[in-house]
């Protein structure tokens, strides 16, 4: 019986190609995304939230995205512009913020919440003032949107 000889190939012969593309990864990952940003998004936006007083005889202004705004909530802690800031960089952060944004109009809308102590709105105003800050304007809400709520 003779040897059969198994007839050999080329190396480039050898490669067997896949012609298609696999997906699997790639929707494992888009799914480990989409997990990552629905836990971090509310996170994000959560940002300064505060009950405001009720004002009487208000104009009805929409938020600029222009304008300073410093934002106390509850339990006292200090935003500027919604990013929360320490007691202690209160200061210089709104300094630097009327230099950068705003060198000749130096006014703060102040948003505090209305459970507050008033102490805390005054020592609040005072940090402004200390910063170089004109006007304070202090934002209350409409009598319409409480009755909404």
């Amino acid at each position: 019986m003779a040897k059969e000889r198994k007839k050999q190939k080329a190396p480039w012969e050898e490669v067997s190609t896949m012609g298609e593309i696999n997906v699997t990864p790639m929707v494992d990952v888009m799914l480990v995304l989409l997990i990552i940003f629905m836990v971090v998004t509310p996170t994000l936006l959560a940002g300064f939230e505060a009950q405001l007083p009720v004002g009487q005889n208000l104009k009805e202004r929409p938020d600029d995205q222009e304008r300073t705004e410093m934002g106390i909530d509850v339990n006292g802690d200090y935003y500027l512009n919604k990013s929360p800031m320490l007691h202690e960089d209160a200061l210089r952060l709104l300094q630097e913020e009327f230099m950068v944004r705003h060198p000749e109009d130096k006014v703060l809308f102040l948003k505090a919440d209305r459970r507050l102590p008033y102490g805390d709105i005054v020592a609040a105003m005072e940090i402004a003032r200390d910063a170089g800050v004109r006007v304070v304007a202090a934002v209350s809400e409409s009598p319409m949107i409480e009755q909404i709520e």
